[in-house]
């Protein structure tokens, strides 16, 4: 039957590159501890999980239940937030196991008219969507970039109350005649209000979050300014002049150094 769904695509971006430098047992492993991460999710919000392909994740939201197309929409971008919230901390795991590469997703997503239904042969039959806006959902997909969630003008329209996103230029692809008008997903807005609160900064060997409501001040300055030092070669005067460093650290001195 036609129903109007909202579709999601994800994948890994770079995975196809690590298959060459990790053994079998454990890409497999590494595969399925994300696949497994990404279903839980997407279950959590409801969302109808199509099918697998390799490190593709195909989601669809609307059918065989649905709270309404903008709330169906407003979930799938939730998940799609969640999901790429959820690879930092699947890739702080995955560089503790000695993978070193580091591992972003990219994420699609439409919303639009499909045919839901079974489809295949008499001895197999999958639940599954297709359509032209299908394809539109996957080529938005490809068309990202790392921790990229783009989306469509349709889904956008949906959404835009709840969810802060910033218009791309319009994109051509494969199979598709017109320009497709994109956005790309920044966060919620609850989330962006309480951002001025927390400070959270990723990059290879070097992960930071402080929240401002929590922390401790003058231990966390303390433990900022041995970082700096450290990253400034002056680890040795540390330990050689322990009284000077903590002469150099203290709260006064501290808020001189981050002001």
């Amino acid at each position: 039957r036609r129903k109007k769904l909202t579709i999601f695509f994800s994948d890994i971006k770079g995975f196809t590159e690590i298959t060459d430098t990790l053994e079998s047992e454990v890409l497999s492993n590494l595969l399925n501890n994300y696949l497994d991460e990404m279903a839980q999710i997407a279950l959590r919000y409801g969302g109808t999980i199509d099918k697998f392909i390799g490190d593709a994740v195909m989601v669809f939201f609307g059918d065989p239940q649905t709270n309404g197309e903008k709330a169906d929409a407003i979930a799938c971008v939730r998940m799609a937030i969640e999901m790429r919230e959820k690879m930092i901390d699947l890739r702080m795991k995955w560089r503790n196991e000695g993978i070193a590469s580091p591992l972003h997703i990219r994420c699609g997503v439409n919303t639009g008219f499909c045919t839901v239904g079974n489809f295949g042969c008499e001895n197999r039959m999958d639940y599954t969507i297709v359509g032209g806006q299908v394809n539109l959902a996957s080529r938005l997909e490809s068309r990202a970039l790392m921790d990229q969630i783009l989306i469509s003008h349709e889904t956008y329209a949906l959404i835009k109350d709840e969810i802060y996103c910033e218009p791309q230029d319009d994109i051509f692809v494969k199979g598709i005649h017109y320009a497709i008008r994109a956005y790309q997903v920044v966060d919620t807005y609850e989330a962006l209000q309480s951002a001025s609160m927390e400070f959270v900064r990723e990059m290879k060997g070097f992960n930071l979050a402080i929240n401002f409501k929590e922390v401790e001040r003058e231990t966390a300055l303390l433990q900022l300014r041995e970082a700096i030092n450290h990253l400034s070669n002056k680890g040795d005067v540390e330990k050689s002049m322990p009284g000077l460093f903590k002469t150099l650290i203290t709260p006064e001195a501290s808020k001189k150094t981050i002001n």
